[in-house]
């Protein structure tokens, strides 16, 4: 499910986290000292793969007569969307020079920083240059960490990867401004996926970390446009560190914008009232006493104000907010922004101002998020999109999409969407839209991805099946010498009998279905891959026949995990009775058990490919069981498509559940008891590893405290 560029990204993102997180351990440093300076890090290390990568493409191209033989000018790198880094600022020589002179390494890093803002003016004043807060050691360690040989072939989109994800774990550790300046990846492209910005002026009012910006490069790249091209990014940030994070955000993945210090209650910055394509944000949540006064007669504010009290003040900015993403847009705009949960239905003022701009006719799309999505807060949001340019068929409409019960559990606390759901819940939105045929095409490319995970199954099972059969050898050796010895062990020996016996019934059985489950994956993939069905009925006729085969995998799954723990078993009991010399001397014990870990890896890489198939098939059965004949209909405890009148009679309520109704229960036929366990398994590993830092905290207070 993964292409080669994120091969093993999860591992690597979680290895050079527990390594930057020592610097805990290793000083007396917090989170919130550190942060900064190790987002410098990754950005240096990103900024020298890329220009390497430049430098590179510049040599082939002059080689090749595409480019005169002259010097090479910054501009030639920046073409190329790569800083021009001085040689000071080169991570290499960084590394060379401190290790072969002793030279001090904090100060190579802090003028490797301030040479890149003298070369990239968008720069000056926003890289982190307070590397004397470390030891040379502790810093030394954090840089080779980052010079890897992995590390040194990464891709950009790698390591958008890597600094998302540090951005993501210094949120849940709250380490600045309380974790407000991240918004969840797969919250910004769900709202990315829905307004689709892909030209024009791009507005973010709260911008934080400049995720809006990143997802929506994407977006463009994926369309096959050139970003630098296609949009122009602007944003306003009250936080200046934050604007920083940001500033460095999109530099990391070869970006620029325009981003402003400015307190957007009261600011508009870039004069972008009216002109705006596109605006998203995840602005502050339920912000009260914004000074009324200052906001009174604002021209973004045609609503009027929300409410305001004896203080004049205005109690719950999030209506000023929505007013604010409204007035932004030009006549052709798109929005979409997170909001709390408790405004689409909140009463009083705020409205009022609601009632009004539904009656523009511009609410266009509405996402109820179940809690947990966020990092430094549990409750559940809403996603608000409104569309200036809705054709007149739609102007009255509204979709309502309750995604509370679509979400992949991340962690005990934390949930996301996968790629897939996120896919699913825009084509809902396609359909909405007309679209039919970006809802085929999604469905053609799900049933793609089953003919291509189903034809690497052999090759899956292959180093599983050889290694088990070396085991099984190993087995008939070992049971041959314990008939002839051990006679002192005849309950061992039986006991190794029987479940040598058991494996041998189950290999057969196993045999025979692989078999016949490769055999049906080929003709499958043979008659559908060369010529994808494209058609609705062709489509679900796919489905269907892909049906039984999808059963096979799962059983087949349980099958190889069964032989798994069958050859594991009888591993253990030949180990007990292999203490004989005689016997002993016809089985290995030490080459055995290493073969059969070696199995359980094989085991893994296995039951993963196996699933996968059925995985891309179940999301086809997903979107094809609500809506059959690739139209909007609506699906209880799902989708509505609801008018005015019915939101009017609602007390002009915006929140989707008051609207789709309750989902009949269902029975989950792909109910995964493994993984149920794993995931209980995850939540007593994150509650150990919490108790265990209380702990610790708690011996650290005392100890404070003299006791």
């Amino acid at each position: 499910m993964k292409n080669d560029a994120f091969k093993d990204i999860e591992k690597l993102e979680t290895d050079l986290w527990e390594a930057a997180d020592n610097l805990r351990a290793n000083s007396k440093l917090t989170s919130s000292d550190y942060f900064m300076p190790v987002l410098g890090v990754i950005f240096l290390r990103h900024a020298a793969n890329r220009f390497d990568a430049a430098h590179r493409q510049i040599e082939a191209a002059q080689v090749s007569g595409k480019m005169p033989k002259r010097k090479v000018l910054p501009a030639d790198y920046i073409a190329r969307r790569s800083l021009y880094l001085p040689e000071k600022a080169r991570y290499d020589r960084i590394m060379q020079q401190a290790a072969v002179s002793g030279a001090d390494l904090p100060r190579l890093v802090t003028e490797a920083m301030t040479a890149i803002e003298a070369e990239f003016e968008p720069l000056l004043g926003v890289l982190p240059k307070d590397y004397g807060i470390f030891e040379t050691k502790v810093l030394e360690d954090l840089m080779r960490l980052f010079n890897s040989a992995q590390i040194k072939q990464a891709t950009g989109d790698v390591f958008g990867r890597i600094y998302e994800y540090f951005l993501a774990k210094f949120s849940i550790q709250k380490a600045h401004d309380n974790g407000e300046f991240f918004t969840p990846s797969s919250i910004v492209q769900t709202i990315v996926n829905i307004i689709e910005p892909d030209h024009g002026t791009v507005f973010d009012p709260a911008c934080g970390s400049g995720g809006m910006f990143v997802q929506s490069s994407h977006f463009i790249e994926h369309e096959g446009g050139d970003t630098a091209k296609k949009v122009v990014f602007y944003g306003q940030e009250k936080n200046r560190d934050t604007i920083r994070i940001a500033k460095m955000n999109l530099a990391v993945h070869g970006l620029e914008g325009k981003i402003a210090e400015a307190i957007t209650y009261y600011q508009d910055e870039h004069s972008l009232a009216g002109k705006c394509d596109f605006v998203m944000a995840n602005p502050p949540f339920n912000v009260d006493l914004v000074d009324a006064e200052r906001i009174k007669g604002d021209p973004r504010l045609p609503f009027g104000l929300p409410g305001v009290n004896k203080q004049r003040k205005v109690g719950n900015g999030n209506y000023l907010w929505i007013s604010y993403f409204w007035s932004y847009l030009n006549a052709k705009g798109r929005a979409g922004f997170v909001m709390s949960s408790q405004a689409s239905s909140a009463g009083h003022g705020e409205k009022d101002v609601r009632k009004k701009i539904v009656e523009t006719g511009d609410v266009d799309v509405m996402i109820s998020i179940r809690s947990n999505f966020f990092y430094t807060r549990t409750v559940p949001c809403e996603l608000w999109h409104f569309d200036r340019a809705k054709p007149p068929e739609r102007r009255d409409k509204v979709l309502m999409l309750d995604a509370r019960n679509v979400y992949r559990k991340v962690t005990r606390k934390i949930y996301d969407f996968s790629p897939e759901q996120m896919q699913n819940l825009a084509a809902i939105v396609w359909l909405y839209r007309g679209q039919q045929q970006r809802f085929l095409e999604l469905v053609k490319d799900y049933l793609g991805r089953v003919c291509a995970e189903s034809v690497a199954v052999p090759g899956a099972l292959a180093p599983f099946q050889t290694t088990f059969a070396d085991l099984r050898g190993r087995f008939d050796a070992l049971a041959k010498a314990a008939a002839k010895h051990a006679d002192r062990n005849a309950d061992k020996k039986q006991a190794l009998g029987d479940a040598a016996g058991e494996l041998r019934e189950a290999a057969a059985l196993y045999e025979a279905d692989a078999k016949k489950l490769l055999a049906t994956l080929g003709a499958f993939g043979r008659k559908h891959a060369k010529a994808l069905p494209d058609k609705n009925d062709d489509q679900h006729a796919a489905r269907k026949a892909f049906g039984p085969i999808a059963e096979a995998s799962r059983g087949l799954v349980k099958q190889v995990d069964l032989l798994y723990k069958l050859a594991a078993r009888v591993a253990d009991l030949g180990a007990e009775l292999a203490a004989e010399d005689a016997v002993s001397a016809a089985y290995d014990r030490r080459t055995t058990g290493r073969l059969v870990k070696q199995l359980d890896q094989e085991r893994k890489a296995a039951v993963e490919q196996l699933k996968h198939a059925a995985y891309f098939h179940r999301q086809v059965t997903w979107l094809q069981d609500r809506f059959p004949n690739a139209e909007l209909k609506d699906v209880p405890g799902l989708v509505k498509l609801v008018d005015r009148r019915d939101i009017e009679a609602a007390d002009s309520s915006l929140t989707p559940g008051r609207y789709v109704g309750v989902a009949p229960p269902e029975e989950d036929e792909d109910f995964d008891f493994e993984q149920t366990l794993r995931d209980i398994h995850t939540e007593l590993a994150d509650l150990n590893k919490e108790a265990v830092e209380l702990a610790a905290k708690i011996q650290e207070n005392f100890e404070e405290m003299g006791a």
